[in-house]
């Protein structure tokens, strides 16, 4: 059901300028909750999720993915320490500051200087390291509460 959700939500939310990063349907009571995280380069506003929880409400009014079941729509975006998946998580990252588990177990902690396609550069202590996303076991974004020279 989730991966029918997010299909019939992907193009409305497109038109948007708002990627789907998330949906999750979780059991409460009687009812279920229907969380859907978006997000977009430059970050997602309040007024971004206004939009988006009309556009994904009115999809779920016109169809039937949801049945006859009561639900709560939350819709948000994705948190500070959400894990970088793919490009674009990247990409809307850079300048930030990354801790990164490899897939041979390594580990290395360094801001994200650039990305493309398949890599980005994280620099580690002033050395720039080439990251194959696909080497990529783990990472996420580290929170810097007190970044100096720079924002947080």
């Amino acid at each position: 059901m989730r991966d029918r959700i997010e299909a019939e939500l992907v193009d409305p939310l497109a038109t948007l300028g708002l990627d789907v990063e998330a949906v999750e349907i979780t059991p409460a009571g009687k009812r279920r909750v229907l969380r859907v995280a978006v997000d977009k380069d430059g970050g997602v506003t309040l007024d971004d999720v206004a939009d988006a929880t009309r556009a994904v409400s009115g999809v779920l009014d016109d169809s039937d993915v949801m049945g006859e079941h009561p639900y709560t729509l939350e819709v948000t975006s994705r948190g500070a320490d959400r894990p970088l998946t793919l490009p674009r998580h990247w990409r809307r990252n850079v300048d930030r500051l990354v801790k990164v588990t490899l897939a041979d177990g390594d580990e290395l902690t360094g801001r994200i200087t650039a990305t493309g396609e398949d890599a980005a550069t994280v620099t580690v202590d002033d050395v720039d390291r080439q990251v194959a996303y696909a080497d990529v076991a783990r990472a996420r974004v580290q929170v810097e509460l007190n970044r100096k020279g720079g924002t947080p």
